[in-house]
């Protein structure tokens, strides 16, 4: 087996898949499952619905050896799918190999969700540096736009395209994680609360009352409540002490924002599970965990995180 899919080099591989059509999408992935298998390799299969079926078709009795997950409900959110998908797998098998297939970008993914993809691909390399893990992730060649294939390059040490290997000469993932950190606008009517820390009942009230009146119900209310409460205890604590909310509606979600004036140093924040012990640390995982979808800007003069809900 070639150097991308093995572990001969390196403890960590990160290969991207460039494929075209049914049967080079299976004949990339059912061959990578397989050898795992027969290495003795903990092995998970996390894409969008589809494709899984094929993966799952093509493996046959063998599929019983391998989790598989949809990746249009478990990495609805980018920012989980560290957490939530491939840490968790990977940490429930310690010992050993663990091989995975990831596929975060796909073409129904709409142009305000791809910054935080394309950024999650990127800190994977980070996420995973020096641990025993091999994580493929597939492309649709002839559906996904050529920005996004070149993004791959620089988010992928090596890629993959019509069976052959070579190596990324843009190989950059610092690069991607920075040019994607940028500017939220939001919008001029947008309802806006500024608060502290004797405040924060208020913010989460104001919250609540707004995404009502937006239609926001139920456990998504429930939701956006605890997400907020996360946030602004969070600006309180590490972001100078206050804070700006805002909520508003965009398409079939509710919107809501947090600014202040702290700065965001761990690009990982929020996206790798704390330790048994730790105290503290968990707001952003938990906001991550809880939305659809979560946008972050920061800068040295301040930090917006920005979360989305599905009506």
């Amino acid at each position: 087996m070639s150097t991308a899919t093995s572990s001969e080099h390196e403890p960590f591989v990160h290969p991207a898949l460039f494929y075209r059509g049914r049967e080079q999408y299976t004949a990339g992935t059912v061959p990578f499952l397989l050898a795992g298998l027969s290495a003795g390799e903990a092995v998970a299969v996390a894409v969008p619905g589809p494709n899984l079926q094929l993966i799952k078709a093509a493996m046959g009795a063998r599929g019983a050896e391998v989790e598989f997950l949809d990746m249009t409900r478990a990495g609805r959110n980018p920012g989980r799918i560290i957490p939530g998908v491939l840490r968790a797998f990977a940490d429930a098998h310690p010992t050993g190999r663990v091989r995975i297939i990831g596929e975060p970008i796909w073409a129904d993914r709409s142009a305000v969700e791809y910054p935080a993809c394309v950024q999650h691909e990127a800190l994977i390399n980070a996420a995973f540096q020096g641990r025993h893990v091999t994580i493929l992730c597939p492309y649709d060649a002839d559906a996904l736009a050529p920005e996004t294939l070149a993004d791959a390059h620089a988010t992928h040490p090596v890629v993959i395209d019509a069976g052959v290997e070579r190596a990324s000469d843009t190989y950059d993932p610092e690069r991607i994680v920075a040019h994607y950190n940028q500017p939220l606008a939001h919008p001029p009517g947008a309802a806006a609360l500024s608060f502290d820390a004797d405040a924060l009942p208020s913010a989460r009230s104001f919250a609540v009352q707004e995404a009502r009146q937006l239609g926001l119900s139920g456990d998504r209310l429930q939701d956006l409540t605890l997400a907020v409460a996360e946030l602004t205890t969070n600006s309180v604590v590490h972001g100078g002490g206050s804070g700006t909310l805002r909520v508003w509606a965009e398409g079939l979600q509710v919107v809501c924002e947090v600014h202040d004036r702290g700065r965001l140093a761990d690009p990982l924040a929020g996206r790798k599970p704390p330790a048994r012990d730790q105290l503290g640390g968990r707001g952003l995982l938990l906001v991550h965990y809880v939305a659809d979808l979560v946008r972050l800007h920061t800068t040295e003069a301040g930090t917006t995180v920005r979360f989305y809900l599905d009506l």
